[in-house]
């Protein structure tokens, strides 16, 4: 792919992402715990991931995580949530890359929806210096594990209709 056509794309996915973190935003989801949300610009990160890889992906995400933080009004959003994609994306990297026989994308999303979580608390528990916030995890880790199902499939179905089948 020509760099100006890649450049593009990723400018292009890095839109997509950010549309489905305010359409996100604006969706009625009841109250669980803190952090809990669907993540779909994540479909957007896995998707990046398997058609250009890490570094184009990482970019997309903490560009769209920079971005979504600051027209969401909350800037210091940026810290949990670039926190939370870059070690998301890390994760479901590797698992593409080195286990993506073993993995489905559904399970790659799984484990990345978990890394995002744990990288989100970490981060928390930095800023308010307290790891008591742990307390949160078992909540965190069954929606990590149903909205990564979800994401997964989505992603799954997208690269079906872009004749990318994925596993």
């Amino acid at each position: 792919m020509k760099k100006t056509r890649k450049l593009a794309v990723l400018a292009m996915m890095v839109s997509m992402a950010l549309v489905l973190h305010v359409v996100e935003s604006l969706l009625p989801i009841p109250y669980i715990a803190p952090g809990v949300k669907l993540g779909l610009a994540n479909i957007v990160s896995l998707v990046a991931i398997i058609l250009f890889g890490f570094k184009e992906a990482l970019v997309v995400v903490l560009i769209r995580t920079f971005l979504g933080s600051m027209l969401g009004g909350v800037p210091s959003n940026f810290l949990f949530s670039s926190a939370g994609g870059m070690l998301s994306t890390v994760v479901m990297y590797a698992l593409y890359r080195w286990a993506g026989s073993k993995f489905s994308v559904v399970g790659i999303s799984v484990a990345g929806a978990v890394a995002h979580n744990v990288g989100q608390l970490f981060v928390a528990g930095l800023i308010v210096e307290n790891f008591g916030l742990y307390i949160y995890l078992p909540i965190l880790m069954v929606s990590a594990v149903i909205t990564g199902i979800f994401i997964g499939f989505t992603v799954k179905y997208v690269m079906a209709l872009m004749g990318r089948g994925s596993n």
